[in-house]
């Protein structure tokens, strides 16, 4: 045998003996036997590095230093879910995939709800070629070397997989490693770990791939994205994955009903401590691929699926002190300051008590023993008071009157249940608050700077508003405390290169209230420039698909204010991008504007999301279900009966996908 073919026999007997070890459990050789074939593989790939291939078992021990994680855009986003607690809630739930789908016989998968990192991991022909993490869902950062070293991963598949897909699945640290890596960390004079999802999460991002390869780090997968892949279930999608080699969890449920759904749920919310692994809920998600993309997205969560979250783990402490924080808008959201309590692997310390509302609903005052629990065991929240542990010269909380930053007299507005700073234009938090909002991830994206930083630019009179950041030179910001001359380099180029940056979410970056990405994103699309939507008045800006009364006075206000006025007119003389691209204008019409269009099927020219976005392009609004409000379904293959038939009754006009094209002209 020649040392090719023998490099390759050691590689593909080695990844069997990874498979059968850490996906399947099921041993066949020794850990010696393993680490001989091993090391007999790697010094053959040391002798011979022209026979190298990065999906070699080899890689798995790490040692490559990754400075700096790059950030890169999802294919796909990410979506996250909307989040159930009750059998009302998922039967309401139902009832809405129903209205929508029609009178179809819906199945569910049932998947346990892992607590750990989000990851995409992309494979082409094959071979593992990125990971990222979730990030905020449009983007994340690129972590594929460290993901190589998880043994659960294939690097190469085997079998009947697609050319290139990506597949979805939580990066979590077993109680058995999590507590064998605390041991030595306490031997070692170290502080404890507090948790296991947290330590897998900060585990995809050290430097250092080999500390990674010792973690005992382990990946369950759930969800495959990609064209072509020949599945038509979820189910079916778990299966498929199982075959081509990676780890996904057998407890997975085929339900019929909602009835079925629960006896899931209600199982392993008694048998969850059993498991391995961390988990807080169960994922249910509609079967059917086709009924999945009839279903669509919201904003923000698949409509097609909804996790069912158990019951939140509660604890007892004293509330020593009420606090009070400015947001951005103003808005004032009171604190409860906690004696330091365990609570789901965390210690914490604070807990936000929303409004005065909540305050007097439950009687919350100072020295009180409250009842605290973590909402879907992230946010810790107050739920109650222990009343027998009152003390008895206790007195009500009086809500403040005025902004504990600037002392102005607070405001609140009829059927408003929060408080409001009004000196918008000069109470400190207000100010910094709109800047860390115009520099974050999903607005300006300004590297090289976080919310300390804004706060200390500001404290030294370096910037008043978001416009002073370009104003800032290498010069100013070195005196900074923890400022060396590269970190203030990355500053300032950071600010230069946000100039790129697109109208919609320089739009959403100006921090007007109630204008959210999605509405940005339609404020631009409908107004094409910043000068424009500085001169729209109210009955003008109702008329924009989704734009109420209250977004309309909102803008208006605004873009009303002289200072603002000012700001623009600085970010548009430091070339910030106030219009729409060309690119962006390419191709966009208004020749179906007051049309509502609701796609149902399966098309051969171009994928649904296309479709959609042609219909939006061309003025169109792309409706979820059939109403009196639709002016045409484009029908497409194994369209649902429903569908056709409530057309039929209503009187909308049914199109074929090449009717529609025909419409809109060649493109």
């Amino acid at each position: 045998m020649n040392i090719k073919d023998k490099i390759e026999e050691l590689r593909n007997t080695l990844r069997a003996h990874n498979h059968r070890y850490y996906v399947l459990d099921t041993p066949t050789i020794s850990d010696y036997d393993f680490d001989m074939q091993l090391k007999e593989l790697q010094d053959l790939e040391a002798q011979h590095p022209e026979f190298y291939d990065a999906s070699s078992p080899s890689l798995r021990v790490g040692g490559a230093i990754t400075k700096n994680f790059d950030t890169v855009v999802h294919e796909s986003r990410m979506y996250s879910l909307d989040n159930s607690y009750s059998k009302d809630d998922l039967e309401d739930w139902e009832k809405r995939i129903q209205r929508v789908l029609g009178d179809v016989l819906v199945e569910f998968t049932c998947e346990l709800k892992y607590d750990g990192a989000s990851i995409s991991i992309s494979y082409e022909d094959g071979k593992l070629t990125q990971a990222l993490t979730r990030g905020d869902g449009f983007q994340g950062d690129n972590v594929t070397t460290n993901i190589k070293t998880i043994k659960s991963i294939p690097l190469q598949l085997k079998g009947d997989y697609p050319q290139k897909f990506d597949i979805r699945g939580e990066i979590v640290l077993p109680f058995e490693g999590f507590a064998k890596m605390n041991a030595e960390r306490i031997e070692n004079g170290d502080e404890p770990y507090m948790n296991p999802r947290n330590t897998a999460s900060g585990s995809l991002k050290l430097q250092d791939s080999a500390q990674v390869a010792r973690r005992p780090l382990d990946c369950l997968l759930y969800g495959i994205v990609g064209m072509q892949t020949g599945i038509t279930s979820q189910f079916q999608m778990l299966e498929k994955a199982r075959e081509w080699g990676f780890k996904v969890p057998t407890v997975a449920k085929l339900c019929k009903s909602i009835e079925e759904v629960m006896a899931f749920v209600a199982y392993w919310d008694s048998h969850r401590h059993e498991l391995p692994y961390e988990t807080d809920g169960v994922v249910i998600k509609v079967n059917n691929l086709q009924h999945q993309e009839e279903l669509g997205y919201t904003s923000k969560s698949p409509r097609w699926a909804m996790a069912y979250k158990f019951k939140a783990e509660q604890v007892s402490t004293v509330l020593h002190e009420i606090t009070y924080q400015v947001g951005r808008t103003g808005a004032i959201t009171p604190v409860a300051n906690l004696a330091p309590v365990l609570l789901a692997g965390t210690t914490v310390k604070r807990a936000s008590l929303h409004n005065a509302d909540q305050i007097e609903k439950f009687d919350i005052r100072e020295r009180d023993t409250v009842f605290v629990e973590k909402g879907g065991e992230i946010i810790p929240k107050i739920i109650g008071v222990d009343f027998s542990k009152r003390p008895t010269d206790s007195k009500p909380t009086i809500y403040i009157q005025r902004c504990p930053e600037c002392n102005t007299l607070l405001e609140r507005s009829e059927g408003d249940a929060k408080h409001y700073c009004p000196n918008y234009y000069g109470c400190p938090p207000q100010i910094t608050g709109r800047i860390q909002h115009f520099i974050s991830r999903k607005a300006m994206d300004i590297e090289g700077m976080g919310g300390e930083t804004v706060e200390l630019l500001f404290k030294e009179g370096l910037i008043r508003n978001y416009a002073d950041l370009y104003r800032l030179s290498k010069e100013d910001v070195m005196p900074l405390d923890r400022m060396a001359e590269k970190s203030a380099e990355n500053l300032v180029s950071g600010v230069k290169a946000s100039v790129t940056i697109p109208f919609e979410r320089v739009l959403f970056a100006l921090g007007i209230r109630f204008v959210g990405e999605t509405v940005a994103k339609k404020l631009a699309k409908a107004y094409k420039n910043i000068d424009a939507l500085m001169v729209a008045n109210i009955e003008e800006l109702v008329q924009v698909d989704e734009i109420g009364e209250r977004i309309a006075h909102s803008v208006v206000e605004f873009f009303k204010n002289d200072l603002n006025q000012r700001i623009i007119q600085d970010l548009k003389s430091f070339g910030v991008q106030f219009e729409l691209s060309a690119e962006k204008l390419e191709n966009q019409t208004e020749d179906l504007k007051g049309q509502t269009f609701v796609i149902s099927g399966v098309f051969e020219n171009v994928s649904r999301d296309d479709l959609k976005k042609l219909i939006e392009d061309n003025g169109g609004k792309v409706g979820s279900s059939v109403s009196s409000k639709t002016t045409y379904l484009v029908a497409g293959d194994n369209m649902g009966p429903s569908k056709r038939t409530k057309a039929e009754n209503l009187g909308v006009a049914i199109i074929s996908e090449d009717d529609f094209l025909a419409m809109i002209g060649p493109r």
